[in-house]
């Protein structure tokens, strides 16, 4: 790699690095190519990248940025997962290590916090945001759908939850 190659490198991945909201470090040694592969697939199915990296390069990357804290996190064969999800790297990353014993997560950063192992496994339990995004559409759409099966009964079950919430209200003032 060229110089000018070396430093669009850095600069790039600076730039990536610095826009995740979490970066998850590993230790690779011994995956082969097909594993590697299968992980970085499954990262890109839920929005994180995953990569080899040359530590002296990415050490470069790191300095002066928020996530300069993890620096000497980067010695051995290293690999890193970031995205802007703040929980698809860490839980890919954690179940991926559970299938395969050579990925060996060593620490990572979150919202420019380094964390540990503990707190990455804690991030790979929480749902994801899609999932978030489901839970909180199902519960706006609740309420409408009971008025519609309410809407739906026959006019006399209508009319007794009328007047029901109509005493309600009676016996309240």
């Amino acid at each position: 790699m060229r110089r000018s190659e070396k430093s669009e490198y850095v600069s790039k991945l600076k730039e990536e690095l610095n826009n995740s909201s979490t970066v998850v470090v590993a230790h690779y040694k011994g995956l082969n190519v097909s594993e590697s592969e299968e992980l970085r697939k499954k990262m890109r199915e839920n929005g994180a990248k995953f990569q080899v990296t040359k530590n002296t390069l990415t050490k470069l990357a790191l300095t002066n940025s928020k996530n300069e804290a993890i620096k000497e996190l980067f010695t051995g064969p290293t690999a890193i997962a970031y995205s802007q999800d703040p929980i698809a790297p860490a839980k890919v990353a954690v179940e991926f290590g559970k299938k395969h014993t050579n990925l060996k997560i060593i620490g990572g950063m979150y919202e420019g916090e380094k964390i540990d192992n503990e707190k990455i496994n804690f991030l790979a339990s929480l749902p994801s945001l899609d999932e978030i995004k489901g839970k909180l559409i199902g519960l706006i759409n609740a309420p409408a759908q009971k008025i519609v099966s309410i809407l739906q009964e026959p006019g006399s079950k209508v009319a007794r939850i009328i007047s029901a919430r109509n005493n309600e209200l009676e016996k309240s003032n």
